[in-house]
């Protein structure tokens, strides 16, 4: 199978070579990477052209955007740039962090799911993350099937299928609902463990602390199953700020009837997907 990766890279001058590294050390190499460049005030993009220069496969785009770091549109906006520059004869595409480091066979096992199930449309490993004593831990949401948005690798048609990658807050939620209102089915290999080299969130600025309940909103999660998960969030989180932040986010995406990136038709699946998967574990 041939893939395409996009990697949106803003100030990774202290990880992107090992993310680059770790792509060519893979067992199945990439049919092309576009390494964007966001705006970047570091080494970062010497460190790309270093990569450029040794692989005819690793290309450069440069993009010049805020410097300001938020969650969802920001990285979506720059792997859609990069998309630009690639062309439709792939199997899969990988939207991937530049702050990771992957294990040699993990493009290709990633390659023999979707061989052998066409209904998946969305696979991916776990992340694992250094702890206070320095050793490499399992950090992961509560879904196990819940592919990270570090490291989205989607076939073709499902990708196309979702209308690729929705530039907002939530992005890394709203495409697996997609996919399964498509008909497809998202994957996790719990033996493709990447290394994620930067916790996530800490680069994340104090805007973005309502974001989640205005994602859950413009998904038309609705009050009640809103309320739901941010109380599921603060209580895996410990901290009952995180659910007066998720609602406050919601009630004022509401207020200002902000756009929803989903239809009606949907948003009633994904309501009533989410319901059922509520009473599955309730009961």
């Amino acid at each position: 199978m041939e893939y395409y990766v996009v990697i949106p890279a803003h100030n990774e001058e202290a990880f992107i070579a090992l993310t680059l590294n770790s792509l060519t050390q893979q067992t199945l190499l990439p049919k092309k990477v576009i390494v964007v460049n966001d705006n970047s005030s570091d080494t970062t993009e010497n460190i790309i052209d270093s990569f450029t220069a040794e692989y005819n496969f690793i290309e450069k785009l440069n993009l010049v955007s805020s410097s300001e770091h938020m969650p969802g549109s920001k990285v979506v906006n720059a792997f859609n740039k990069g998309l630009e520059k690639l062309d439709d004869n792939y199997d899969f595409i990988v939207k991937l962090d530049a702050d990771l480091i992957l294990p040699e066979n993990y493009f290709k096992t990633i390659a023999t799911i979707f061989q052998e199930d066409n209904k998946i449309g969305i696979a991916g490993g776990f992340v694992y993350e250094k702890n206070e004593t320095e050793e490499w831990t399992l950090n992961h949401p509560m879904d196990k099937n819940h592919v990270r948005g570090a490291f989205k690798a989607y076939t073709k048609a499902c990708f196309k299928a979702i209308g690729g990658l929705k530039t907002a807050m939530g992005w890394d939620t709203v495409d697996e609902l997609l996919c399964k209102y498509h008909g497809f089915s998202t994957q996790t290999k719990d033996s493709l463990k990447v290394k994620h080299l930067r916790p996530t969130g800490k680069s994340y600025n104090k805007k973005a602390k309502l974001l989640q309940g205005k994602a859950m909103y413009t998904m038309r999660y609705g009050f009640l199953i809103t309320a739901i998960a941010s109380a599921k969030m603060a209580l895996k989180q410990n901290k009952l700020q995180t659910f007066i932040d998720n609602m406050k986010g919601f009630m004022n995406a509401k207020k200002n009837n902000t756009p929803f990136l989903v239809s009606e038709e949907e948003g009633d699946f994904i309501r009533a997907y989410r319901i059922k998967n509520i009473k599955r574990k309730l009961f």
